[in-house]
């Protein structure tokens, strides 16, 4: 059974916390921690964009330097490949005796990029939700769930730091939940590959395109593929599998039963244990970080093919939501998470 804690000490937070960055998880970390008392700097980079929102939010803003000096606890929450930059060149050069280092995703310790020398508490304190959701949340009295680990025990107490960081933000309303580095870092990029962001898109995708190469409409193809989704992840979301299947048709259950294990089968899973199995080793952040230093020529290319498969999904789409009246957050909380800060 899981470990899972609601509790925390935020008296324990009775210095100075440094939130690096103020983008997706930046902006919600540090306005959270202000709003439950504690003492908050946000170090940003001279020129960054996200200045005059941070101190419009009445937060202190200072450079990243002069943010980590002093502090009892710095927050790196830049992006993940931004983050071994930003702290050779201005964290770990400024960083007192005794400062403990949080994150909010294990990726850069887990595979070494990052490794924070001894005498300091590494913790990581990663909310289950995006930045805009966690803040929002927060505000409304209620909270996300977190995860918890401790990557580095200095000061014997780093649990209990990383608890109260965790209260601070809200996630100890709903619960924070022990894990490890590599167990947050590994599941998290394998959650997001075979299943959240690469695996249901594709199916979506799958789907639409089938129904259309077949002759139907692609509006309906899309209400069937796409905007129905949403009810079936709320009925999941809200009561599990046997809550989903109570609520749909007999005929809905039925083809759920029998050939739901025909689409995704044993050979799906073989290719998920093999992305998984590229995750664990390292292989898919060495090409990651790779591409990255080369100044992204892939993930450019990836994005084209993406953008030319969704083509027409996107545009039936685009012009189904504008008859319904919505619209997608493309505002700043969305493009946060992209930024430095």
């Amino acid at each position: 059974m899981a470990t899972i804690h609601r509790d925390g000490d935020l008296e324990l937070l009775d210095g100075r916390v440094a939130v690096v960055g103020f983008g997706s998880q930046g902006h919600a970390h540090a306005l959270n921690l202000h709003d439950s008392g504690v003492d908050v700097v946000v170090g940003l980079r001279d020129g960054s964009g996200s200045r005059a929102a941070a101190e419009e939010a009445g937060l202190e803003v200072a450079s990243i330097a002069d943010a980590v000096r002093g502090a009892q606890l710095v927050a790196l929450l830049v992006p993940d490949h931004v983050q071994q930059e930003v702290w050779e060149s201005e964290v770990a050069p400024n960083l007192t005796e005794g400062t403990a280092v949080l994150f909010a995703h294990g990726l850069n310790v887990h595979f070494g990029r990052i490794a924070p020398p001894e005498g300091h508490d590494v913790i990581m304190v990663a909310p289950k939700a995006p930045g805009h959701r966690v803040r929002e949340l927060y505000v409304s009295g209620a909270g996300t769930p977190g995860l918890v680990a401790i990557h580095q025990d200095a000061s014997g107490r780093a649990l209990q730091l990383a608890l109260a960081y965790g209260v601070g933000i809200g996630c100890g309303r709903v619960g924070l939940l022990e894990t490890t580095f590599a167990e947050e870092t590994e599941s998290d990029l394998f959650g997001e590959q075979a299943v959240l962001c690469g695996g249901v898109p594709a199916l979506v995708q799958a789907g639409f395109d089938t129904l259309v190469e077949a002759g139907y409409q692609p509006e309906i193809a899309y209400y069937e593929c796409l905007n129905e989704l949403k009810l079936i992840v709320d009925l999941l979301y809200e009561g599990g599998y046997e809550y989903m299947r109570y609520s749909i048709s007999d005929v809905a259950e039925y083809g759920d039963l029998a050939v739901g294990p025909r689409i995704v089968d044993d050979a799906v899973k073989a290719r998920m244990r093999d992305v998984l199995a590229e995750i664990r080793s390292g292989e898919f952040s060495r090409t990651l970080f790779a591409d990255d230093a080369a100044g992204r020529p892939r993930f450019a290319q990836l994005r084209e093919d993406g953008a030319k498969r969704a083509q027409e999904i996107e545009r039936v789409g685009k012009e189904l939501r504008e008859l319904a009246g919505i619209e997608g957050l493309l505002g700043a909380e969305a493009t946060g998470a992209h930024g430095v800060g």
